[in-house]
């Protein structure tokens, strides 16, 4: 997926060149732009040849995380999920909308396959591998192979974007913040990719040469982490250490 990473950080840096002003300067609000990067690179890595329509399909469950999070911070008044207010009927739109998109593209990509267009390059192709597991005849044990349902295809793509791209912005938000702060080490990552890659493009052979550039992401990381909580359901009945849940219990976890 590299090549893929860097054709989305070349457009960025691209455009960002064309803002420049003759006196070689300009203001660039980063925040936003690194948000379209990171949705234009999972868009590409979980798509691929599709990406245009998996940034349509993310576009509308960005829309769907923000009405969530809304509901998520208002006061819990059982059952009120379940009236017909614009803001749950737009809810209930956005999640039939996604699921139907993502169920077509599926079954496109599914038919490419079995006439022998498609690869398995990009995510989506690799779900869809484990889900065919399911119709492969028994194996040695007697057992089928545990490979993916549709539905559960669907909803790891949808989690793919979820998991990864605000989370992915954030953080090379904050790193180019503390790179601003401290200078001296701006320097030294810059001098490190010179000195790895020259005036080519990083590959993956010159990504894991990248010390200097490894410890300031890491550091920022610590410093600046962008999941600040972690919200699960538990479907069957579950033991932590010597906690136990009941299935159907939804609980939020902090990092220590």
């Amino acid at each position: 997926m590299i090549p893929v990473f860097t054709t989305s950080c070349s457009r960025m840096i691209n455009q960002w060149q064309k803002m420049v002003s003759p006196q070689q300067r300009c203001e660039v609000d980063i925040w936003p732009e690194l948000q379209k990067l990171t949705a234009d690179v999972i868009s590409r890595a979980a798509f691929g040849s599709n990406y245009e329509e998996g940034k349509q399909i993310f576009e509308l469950q960005k829309e769907l995380i923000l009405l969530v999070l809304e509901a998520m911070q208002t006061l819990y008044i059982p059952g009120f999920r379940f009236i017909p207010t614009k803001k749950n009927r737009r809810r209930r739109e956005l999640d039939r909308e996604i699921k139907s998109m993502l169920r077509n593209l599926i079954e496109r990509r599914v038919n490419a396959t079995t006439i022998g267009e498609s690869t398995d390059d990009d995510l989506l192709g690799l779900l869809l591998q484990s889900s065919n597991q399911n119709n492969l005849p028994e194996n040695t044990s007697g057992t089928k192979d545990n490979g993916l349902s549709i539905e559960e295809v669907i909803e790891e793509s949808k989690q793919f974007y979820l998991a990864g791209q605000e989370t992915t912005s954030s953080w090379l938000a904050w790193t180019m913040i503390v790179l601003a702060m401290h200078p001296d080490w701006q320097e030294k990552a810059r001098e490190e990719v010179l000195q790895v890659c020259g005036k080519k493009e990083p590959n993956f052979e010159a990504i894991t040469h990248f010390r200097i550039v490894t410890m300031i992401l890491y550091e920022v990381l610590r410093l600046y982490p962008p999941v600040i909580a972690q919200y699960q359901h538990a479907h069957m009945e579950t033991k932590i250490g010597d906690i136990s849940l009941p299935a159907g219990v939804a609980y939020i976890t902090h990092p220590s």
